[in-house]
């Protein structure tokens, strides 16, 4: 345990201490109930543990995926309910063992990146996904925000594959559906859901620790590739040692 401990900086101990006390307080104020509160802990632990790399986040992602699926439930929000159940439940076993294939000191994963071309086909298909799902959402009585509803569900899909693959551009689309998330659940705490105001904190804090993810993943992966040319690479072009790097590691899964 202190090895482990000794991997993670004084900032990430100083996130987690301040969003365990806001979620605190707002299961006080709002009167929410403990398996809320839990939910709200158990996602900011998860989405931490992610933003540094560690693969416990899948554990305790699993627990979190199950939480938030009732309280959606309870909310109307039928598509996250689906989504949460058939797809990131069981991607999150498969990633634990994925990332196990692929770890540093401490239980860290070695980070990459998608080229821009990849970049670009990925943000197409999102749109017409979104497009579509949303329209079939809306056909539903009783669904709320079907095209908000709709565009979480797609860009947590792609953030989760990205993430199992070790891309850091699941940060990107972890903005996104952060900022969207907040949204649907502003609406619902504005319909008087109970659970409204704790997810729009949890959504909130999801959104802060992303810039970080992002920022932290941009850095592992660049020292992923520094790494690839102090191995014996440094005659080659950055595009080519990507692209070797990316044929090295997808060996492995």
């Amino acid at each position: 345990m202190r090895k482990f401990l000794s991997y993670w900086s004084v900032y990430e101990f100083i996130w987690l201490a301040v969003f365990c006390a806001v979620a605190v307080w707002i299961t006080i104020v709002s009167g929410d109930n403990l398996f809320g509160f839990a939910v709200f802990l158990s996602g900011v632990f998860c989405v931490v543990l992610a933003a540094k790399g560690s693969i416990i986040n899948f554990p305790v992602g699993i627990f979190n995926t199950i939480g938030y699926s009732w309280l959606a439930w309870q909310n109307g929000l039928f598509g996250e309910v689906g989504i949460y159940l058939l797809f990131f439940l069981p991607m999150g076993v498969i990633g634990f063992f994925m990332w196990r294939k692929h770890l540093k000191s401490g239980g860290i994963v070695i980070m990459r990146k998608l080229s821009f071309k990849a970049i670009a086909l990925i943000s197409g298909a999102c749109l017409i996904v979104i497009a579509g799902l949303g329209f079939l959402l809306s056909l539903i009585e009783g669904q709320s925000t079907p095209y908000i509803d709709a565009a979480t569900n797609v860009l947590a899909v792609t953030a989760t594959l990205l993430m199992n693959r070790r891309y850091r551009e699941q940060w990107a689309a972890y903005i996104i559906l952060n900022v969207l998330s907040v949204v649907m659940w502003s609406f619902r705490m504005a319909a008087g859901s109970p659970e409204g105001a704790i997810m729009v904190v949890m959504w909130s804090a999801y959104l802060v620790n992303s810039v970080y993810g992002l920022y932290n993943w941009t850095k592992g992966a660049k020292q992923a590739e520094e790494s690839f040319v102090q191995d014996g690479n440094s005659g080659q072009d950055k595009s080519t040692i990507h692209d070797e790097l990316l044929d090295q590691t997808e060996g492995a899964v």
